[in-house]
């Protein structure tokens, strides 16, 4: 059978499969369409929650230059990092229907990543980008719900937790391993190794595409084996044809990952949506991560002694990802705020990387020593010559300390620039 007519007929017997599995578990038989009306249908106990309050990244965890460390006060020389700041507690309720509702921002989400039902997550269970695309758009029910959506990277990303490890590059097991998402409410598995995946093949698609004149569509995807987005392109780079993505399909709360900025007209930012007060400029100069936690501890902008170096989630709240330098000769984030420009490793004008307060903790010895930064200009990887292989928005990590001529040529199998030396945007919680 032609592969493509054999993969359509697995998606319809799937979609049929699946409309009428979950309808028919729930507690009611007609597909709830408007929640108002079913108020006490099974998980639709949504909170009352709009905007875009920031979860946060669950990293309890203390660490300095290379491994965890003692807990930092103020004075300590690693004070100021992401377990000084815990933000907004992640909060789930299990709803006992295959969903699971977020009690922070709003959302509910598809619980599980067996797609297909088997009771198996592997290879099986994803799709390529248009056909989860082609999920909703041809009315997917699922719990008894018909108003589920393709997720944007900001609803996808505040599902992403810093209590989470790097996979080592031995592991060839998901055993006794630490993904980046609670793995005690959601079904989650790493990528199906007897499949002839790699362990970090668990990559979830969103509807935000970055599109440059140097790569083709990239989809902006959260990893949560190991922690990072990236923009990954739709066709298979292992092989012919699509690429296959995993998933999870969202509902509720339409207005998160909305921004709301007000210039304070004092070099200060308030996005209304979060709760956040931002500096409008950067630090205008590329520093170490430990001295990132220190100016940010130190500074006094605007009369505010408060300030701080933003966690991973909160610095990609700011990510506008509609503005890219491909496409407006800009930073990706909203002309309200300023950017340093610089000049990156193939010697163009371009836009900084920002450090987070958030160690990427890896499985491999003890490891943090890399913190996370989200690039607000090119995301440049070297294969055979630098190019924006990641997007700008994307969220990688850089050595804590070093020195980056010992990374001229890039590092991993994509040729990952490695700078160490990131700029700082401040933030501060408005009371």
């Amino acid at each position: 059978m032609n592969k493509s007519i054999f993969r359509l007929s697995i998606l319809t017997g799937l979609l049929a499969f699946m409309t009428f599995s979950f309808t028919s578990c729930t507690q009611e038989d007609e597909i709830i369409e408007d929640t108002e009306e079913n108020p006490e249908a099974p998980g639709n106990n949504l909170p009352d929650i709009s905007g875009y309050p920031v979860v946060g990244t669950n990293q309890t965890t203390f660490f300095n230059n290379s491994q965890p460390t003692t807990t930092q006060v103020e004075g300590n020389d690693f004070y100021g990092q992401n377990a000084n700041y815990l933000g907004n507690e992640p909060s789930y309720t299990d709803n006992n229907d295959g969903t699971v509702t977020d009690n922070v921002t709003g959302l509910m989400w598809q619980q599980s990543f067996d797609h297909d039902g088997d009771g198996t997550i592997d290879v099986n269970d994803k799709l390529t980008y248009s056909e989860i695309l082609a999920l909703v758009e041809n009315g997917f029910t699922y719990a008894g719900y018909s108003d589920w959506r393709v997720p944007t990277i900001k609803e996808m990303y505040s599902l992403i937790l810093y209590s989470g490890k790097d996979i080592a590059p031995e592991s060839t097991s998901g055993t006794d391993l630490t993904p980046f998402i609670d793995d005690n409410t959601f079904e989650f598995a790493y990528g199906d190794v007897s499949a002839g995946e790699r362990l970090i093949d668990m990559q979830c698609a969103t509807t935000n595409v970055y599109v440059s004149k140097e790569v083709e569509t990239l989809v902006f995807g959260v990893n949560f084996a190991d922690g990072r987005i990236k923009g990954y392109g739709t066709r298979n780079p292992h092989g012919s044809g699509d690429k296959a993505f995993n998933y999870l399909l969202v509902r509720g709360n339409a207005t998160y990952g909305q921004n709301d900025y007000t210039d304070n007209g004092d070099g200060t930012v308030t996005d209304k949506a979060t709760g956040l007060m931002w500096s409008t400029a950067d630090n205008a100069e590329a520093i170490l991560w430990q001295d990132a936690l220190k100016y940010a501890e130190n500074s006094e902008l605007a009369g505010h002694t408060d300030w701080r170096l933003p966690d991973a989630k909160e610095l990609q709240s700011i990510v506008d990802y509609d503005r890219s330098p491909a496409t407006h000769n800009s930073a990706s984030i909203d002309p309200v705020f300023e950017c340093t420009k610089i000049i990156n490793e193939r010697e163009e004008e371009d836009f900084p990387w920002y450090w987070s307060s958030t160690t990427h903790e890896s499985m491999a010895n003890k490891g943090g020593g890399n913190a996370v930064y989200v690039a607000f200009g090119r995301s440049l990887g070297n294969m055979n010559g630098w190019i924006d292989i990641h997007g700008a928005g994307s969220q990688r990590s850089d050595p804590k300390t070093g020195d980056p001529a010992d990374y001229e040529e890039g590092f991993g199998p994509q040729g990952d620039a490695i700078r160490i030396y990131n700029f700082v945007r401040l933030v501060r919680t408005v009371k």
